[in-house]
Order: C-alpha cells, then structure tokens, then sequence
C-alpha cells in the first residue's frame, strides 16, 4: 500500500535527518503467544559495514542500533523471531475540529511527522561492531563529549547487548501544511497563533515555513517539503 504521494518523505537524507534528531524510538516484537511487544528505546540510526568472513567483500547499509540489558522480552522475541517494527514520530500540533468547522467534531486533524521500518533485528556478537554502535549512540544523546571513546576489548562492552535492525522498508510519512494551498496554510497559522503559547506558536509555523513578521504579520518563507 503507497503513501498519498504528498504526505510522503520522498528524501532518505531527510528521513535519516529525522531519526537522529528523535530521542525515542518503539521497537515491536512477537512474544510466543503471537502478541506484539512494543518498547520504547533510545536508538540510532547509521550506516554499518558487514565485513564478511573469508573475504575482502564490505557491505554497507543503514541500520538502527540500541543498547539494552542481554535479558528480557524483547531479546527473547528477536531470537525466535527476528521480524520486527520500529517507529518514531514527533507530534507537532493538534488543530481543534473549529478551525475547519464549526461544529463537525470529526474535521480535528493533527501535524506530525513518523518514519515506520519494518526489518529484521539480530543481536549483535562482534565486539567491534558492538563498540562502533555505543560510540555512534554516544554521540547522538551526549553531543557535549565529556567521556572516553568504547572499544571492543572493555568488559562493559562485552556485558551489555545491542540490537541491530537492517530495514526491508523505510516509509516516512508527514503532514506539516504542504497539503493546503498557501493562502489556506495562512489562515490555519493564524487560528493556531491565537490557540497557541506564543512560542509554542512560533515553533509550529517553523515547520510549517511561516514566520511571524515584527509588524505581527505571517508570511510564508519556504514549502514546508520534506
């Protein structure tokens, strides 16, 4: 099943720009009573070389890693089934059903952008590729520095596991105003800038290409297009 072509994130840079701004992802699995599991986890999204045994052949592909205690659920779940999902999203705005209509509660809508993977998860081995991924998960959440570099040979390395997804597909989808025509898009700016915390307001029109003028006007700067 296709996205409506203008809710879709055509761009991959875009989508990989996304997930590695977003702290939190939700990771699905199958229990063995057949139940999905979903558990939020910090995460990040790369690129991983699989260097293959008894070759000079390197293989580069995206690939989500997170870190997680070597018991649980979910590590169970990824070594009877390694199908799985992963989901973010960031909620930018919900718009009331009055903005579009007087009383008809079913015209509420919301802006959001998400990115759902589907993939398959393994638990990573190599020690290498373990201490690659804590690293790169480091500098996403710690981006101030301030701590010393893993490498593969550390005990903590070795003791904590971590999970790799390689996606089988990548869809992103948002709804960030491109949708309306411009003059539409001005109107619904303005109902939010009266609903809205002024800068809570100012941050919603960012993303949706407008800016609030020193005069109070609104004016669109850019096609909100991912």
């Amino acid at each position: 099943m296709r996205l409506i072509k203008k809710l879709e994130i055509s761009s991959n840079d875009k989508i990989a720009e996304f997930l590695n701004t977003e702290p939190v992802g939700r990771i699905s699995s199958m229990d063995s009573n057949g139940y999905p599991q979903v558990i939020p986890m910090n995460f990040v999204y790369t690129t991983t070389i699989d260097r293959r045994s008894n070759s000079q052949t390197c293989i580069k592909s995206d690939a989500v890693y997170m870190h997680s205690f070597h018991l649980g659920q979910k590590i169970e779940n990824i070594r009877a089934n390694p199908k799985v999902g992963f989901e973010v999203d960031r909620h930018i705005c919900f718009l009331p059903s009055y903005y579009f209509h007087p009383t008809d509660a079913s015209q509420a809508d919301t802006l959001y952008i998400s990115v759902v993977i589907k993939g398959t998860a393994v638990i990573v081995e190599d020690s290498v590729e373990k201490a690659e991924a804590l690293n790169s998960l480091m500098k996403k959440y710690q981006i101030e520095g301030r701590y010393a570099q893993l490498y593969s040979h550390m005990p903590s390395v070795k003791e904590v596991a971590v999970i790799k997804i390689l996606p089988i597909e990548v869809r992103g989808k948002y709804k960030i105003g491109q949708q309306w025509a411009p003059a539409y898009r001005l109107k619904i700016a303005r109902c939010i800038l009266l609903r809205e915390e002024r800068n809570t307001a100012k941050q919603i029109l960012h993303y949706m290409g407008i800016k609030i003028m020193d005069n109070h006007d609104l004016k669109i700067m850019q096609e909100p297009f991912m």
